[in-house]
């Protein structure tokens, strides 16, 4: 018996393994005669054409099942553990962590810090390389796991240990390089912190990261998120509308070097920089397919173009309507002029934008993602919202209709009187949810 029961949790219907009567319950112990250690052992023996597995059913008795397969074809098991294994903490203490910002008292999941190069292959996290060993660096290698997320913040050494507080913080960076030697592609990420590494500390940050081309695939700059909730932590200013102003300088002049050397821009600012700035988003071709979205690189662009190119394929003709939408502060602007583009189309259609200010971390948290329940409510009571309101999906968890501050959407239905829809992050989304 492995020391990790690896538990069937759900079975894929007309998948192989429904097909061998794999149950929920059963355990996993072999694949080809191996011992699964986690997600990235399983992924890799999977893939193979012909395979043996051990089965471990809920009677005692151990079944040995063999599969012919196409390569890479899913067996269509899901397991108890995603990660078929303990999840690893974040052992760091940086200065701009956002988890050590919250308020107290909230529901326990928020205060867990992952820092899990196999969440890093499978959901995008982005992961700091302190909690790796050279075991863990060497199965990357093996397994040609990628591309791989990392937290970079600096290439100083000497200050990384600082701004992570972790003395082993420094080193860990040389695991950078042995997987830019074995070919294995990275993207990189960089939370600037006024003070600390920005300025000639970013200059040389972007420049050494840059030699890592082509295997390092992008590198992305934001800025820290300051909450309320900074007692007893490090004191950390605030970038103002100049600061971004020369962060966009240092960065637009690093984006026309490398390109001209490698022929992309590599290193690219989050849009709150060009808000801040009170600066024109880039257009499209800018951000090289979008590859930093999810670190909100060429979002408010994105979602722009998938409005703009959805609204030509549409008629434009509805019932009339009044409709309200509530967004944070950052995007409220772009999300008020989409809806403009909207209505233009629709004439039917009127539209109010609310922008939500984060009275529950302060207001210099602006991003949708991070509004509460609370704040909503609070701003929007007594309001004339017409016959519904669009939220975004981002205010939610992971398929649940639960904020942050555990709310519900029906409890914010009930308590505006309203009937909520919810708009995904695409610009078809935007549109339908506005006009359907």
């Amino acid at each position: 018996m492995l020391k990790k029961d690896h538990i069937v949790k759900s079975v894929a219907a007309g998948s192989i393994a429904d097909e061998l009567d794999i149950e929920p319950g059963d355990i996993l112990l072999r694949i080809n005669g191996n011992e699964i250690q986690d997600v990235f052992d399983y992924h890799y023996l999977v893939n193979d054409e012909f395979l043996e597995l051990l089965i471990l059913k809920p009677n005692g008795e151990e079944w040995e099942l063999e599969i012919e397969k196409e390569y890479q074809e899913d067996l269509g098991i899901e397991f108890d553990e995603g990660l078929m294994d303990k999840y690893r903490t974040c052992r760091n203490k940086c200065i701009f962590c956002f988890i050590d910002q919250n308020p107290k008292d909230m529901r326990d999941t928020i205060y867990f810090k992952d820092d899990d190069s196999r969440l890093s292959f499978l959901q995008g996290n982005y992961i700091t390389l302190t909690n790796m060993s050279d075991e863990d660096i060497d199965r990357i290698i093996l397994y040609k796991l990628a591309p791989i997320n990392i937290s970079v913040h600096t290439t100083n050494k000497e200050l990384r240990c600082k701004m992570l507080n972790n003395r082993f913080a420094g080193e860990a960076l040389d695991k950078i390089k042995k997987l830019y030697e074995n070919e294995i592609e990275m993207n990189s990420q960089i939370v600037l912190c006024k003070g600390y590494n920005d300025g000639k500390e970013l200059d040389k940050s972007i420049e050494d990261l840059s030699q890592y081309i082509p295997y390092m695939r992008s590198l992305s700059v934001v800025p820290i998120g300051l909450t309320k909730y900074r007692d007893n932590l490090t004191q950390v200013e605030k970038f103002t509308k100049e600061d971004a102003i020369q962060v966009l300088k240092q960065i637009h002049s690093w984006q026309e070097r490398i390109k001209e050397k490698h022929g992309s821009r590599f290193v690219f600012a989050s849009d709150e920089w060009y808000i801040t700035a009170g600066l024109p988003i880039p257009d499209a071709d800018c951000y090289e397919g979008f590859g930093q979205i999810e670190n909100g690189v060429g979002m408010v662009r994105s979602l722009i173009e998938e409005v703009q190119d959805y609204l030509e394929e549409v008629e434009g003709n509805t019932s009339a309507r009044k409709i309200s939408m509530a967004t944070g502060k950052l995007a409220a602007p772009f999300i008020e002029e989409l809806a403009k583009d909207v209505t233009t189309k629709y004439s039917n259609i009127e539209a109010n934008v609310y922008a939500i200010e984060n009275e529950f971390f302060g207001k210099d948290i602006t991003v949708a993602g991070l509004l509460t329940g609370q704040d909503i409510i609070k701003q929007l009571k007594g309001k004339d919202l017409g016959e519904y309101l669009i939220l975004p999906s981002v205010l939610l968890r992971d398929d649940e209709d639960v904020l942050l501050d555990d709310l519900r959407i029906s409890d914010i239905e009930r308590e505006l009187g309203i009937k909520i829809r919810i708009c995904k992050e695409d610009g078809k989304s935007f549109v339908e949810t506005m006009v359907s």
